[in-house]
């Protein structure tokens, strides 16, 4: 209990200290999930239903979508090292306006819808890298959690209104759905251009492949990796489930409960989870996610909303965990280090569209797609154990020094974020 209210005290100090740059950017994080989650959580079902897209090929889609969006975030990174925090997260809001647009014209030409799908993706494997980069410009290791759950419960805010709001018109009148998400970020994007500048001097070096992915912090690496595939089987195929047994407006419930649960445990208890050893974390995380996924496979309403809930703080101990350990041990940028963890994540979402997909088509066509989720469950207890081989120093970075440096004091970030 104390723990958890020292995890407060920082939170609640942490954003007392927020300039108004900064508050802004927490307004974005709430308005581009809000969004984003106003339509991409029913592509499933809108690929299915109202293009007819096969299961098996609406998870290959998802699939390609995840892998751009999350393992892009290794190219938004050194892009946001080498040209500057804001330039990026400009460029990237551009883009994903412009994947907007298809999806309006794709009502009238169904097979933009794809490739509009792919372009949001691009935007925003460019934008997170360096939207979490710049929240924690300059800020000393103790903060970091604090500002990080802040960033995230105005994220699952967004993400848990979009889909309330959606959900009655994403099937049924798209069009008009379309067009006002297509404006809010035309004018996140003009917000953004606005900002201050940090770290907008460019590089000269990690411009190629191995500075991409030198410095790789191996086991947050892989530990996030193996939590983005496991949940993914949640984020792909839970709405067709849902749907199925339920409603859209069930679904978007479901999602509800979820993103709260994020907003309201993961700030307060980001102090705890920093402290707590990276081994107990994962093992806390992971045996969330299998009980939230075996509980799925009852699928009544109650069991739906329940095995949400346990997914949700696996979740938020994964995530944040993921992260924190691999800003402690990785010796480059934070951009780049965020970015490589979004290269994780999009291995991880992918794999899961892939194979996901593929079972979930067989359940379904078996008529039973509750083993989907069981077997998804004991791959959370059978998986994370093979982790332990991966307990080594990470990769070296040319140039790098010593991860005890790094983030230790404000000056120290300071100096390693260029254009400070």
């Amino acid at each position: 209990m104390a723990e958890q209210s020292s995890g407060a005290v920082t939170l609640r100090g942490a954003l007392g200290t927020l300039t108004g740059p900064l508050r802004f950017l927490l307004l974005s994080s709430f308005l581009i999930p809000l969004g984003s989650f106003m339509v991409l959580p029913f592509m499933s079902v809108f690929l299915h239903e109202r293009l007819g897209m096969g299961l098996g090929s609406v998870g290959v889609v998802l699939a390609l979508a995840s892998l751009v969006q999350f393992s892009g975030g290794v190219v938004g990174g050194a892009l946001a090292d080498r040209f500057g925090l804001r330039r990026i997260m400009v460029w990237a809001l551009v883009i994903r306006t412009a994947g907007f647009v298809g999806l309006v014209a794709a009502l009238r030409w169904p097979p933009l819808a794809v490739g509009a799908l792919i372009l949001t993706c691009c935007g925003a494997a460019l934008y997170l890298p360096a939207n979490k980069a710049y929240l924690v410009h300059g800020v000393d290791e103790v903060r970091r959690p604090a500002f990080l759950s802040a960033g995230n419960a105005a994220l699952n805010a967004g993400m848990a209104v979009g889909p309330l709001i959606a959900g009655p018109f994403v099937l049924s009148s798209p069009g008009p759905l379309f067009v006002a998400v297509t404006a809010l970020f035309a004018v996140v994007a003009v917000g953004h251009a606005r900002l201050p500048a940090a770290g907008d001097v460019p590089r000269d070096a990690g411009t190629g492949p191995s500075g991409l992915l030198s410095g790789i912090a191996v086991l947050p690496f892989a530990a996030n990796a193996l939590a983005f595939y496991l949940y993914f089987h949640f984020q792909h195929y839970l709405a067709v489930y849902a749907v199925e047994r339920a409603s859209s407006e069930f679904y978007s419930v479901v999602l509800l409960v979820c993103f709260v649960l994020v907003i309201v445990v993961q700030p307060p208890a980001s102090g705890l989870i920093r402290r707590a050893p990276y081994a107990l974390a994962l093992a806390v995380g992971f045996t969330a996610l299998a009980g939230g996924l075996a509980v799925l496979a009852i699928g009544t309403r109650p069991a739906l909303l329940a095995g949400g809930a346990l997914i949700t703080l696996g979740d938020v101990v994964l995530f944040l965990k993921n992260d924190l350990e691999a800003l402690r041990r990785g010796p480059r940028s934070d951009a780049v280090v965020f970015g490589q963890q979004r290269l994780a994540a999009g291995l991880g979402a992918c794999a899961s569209g892939v194979v996901g997909g593929q079972l979930y088509g067989v359940g379904e066509r078996a008529g039973d797609t509750g083993w989907f989720w069981l077997l998804a469950a004991a791959q959370c207890l059978l998986l994370p154990p093979l982790l332990l081989m991966l307990r080594r120093p990470a990769i070296a970075a040319p140039g790098g020094h010593d991860d005890k440096t790094k983030g230790t004091t404000p000056d120290d970030a300071h100096r390693r974020i260029p254009g400070r």
